[in-house]
């Protein structure tokens, strides 16, 4: 009898556990998402516009760092550099 319930206790623990990590993975939330095919569909389409306006915004600032750059090390007058980094920010700067 008392073997009984310990392996009663033991199964409940397990199935406890069990419990608790499937919450915390949120499969249920998964599981009713891939049956919702609207909402599927309606959130991968932000999170791709998302992902392009942020792709965007991080490239215009990468390259207003570079061209900042650049311009610094035009003005420090080095003969060959200076001159072929100043060709590429005209380029740069005509085709704004």
């Amino acid at each position: 009898m008392f073997e009984k319930k310990k392996k009663e206790n033991i199964l409940l623990k397990k199935i406890d556990e069990l419990n608790e990590s499937l919450l915390k993975s949120n499969i249920l939330e998964i599981t009713t998402l891939m049956g919702n095919r609207k909402e599927l569909l309606i959130r991968n389409l932000l999170a791709g516009i998302s992902r392009g306006i942020g792709i965007g915004i991080g490239v215009t600032i990468i390259t207003a760092i570079l061209i900042l750059l650049l311009k610094k090390l035009v003005t420090l007058n080095i003969p060959i550099i200076g001159e072929y980094i100043a060709d590429i920010v005209d380029v740069v700067q005509k085709s704004r």
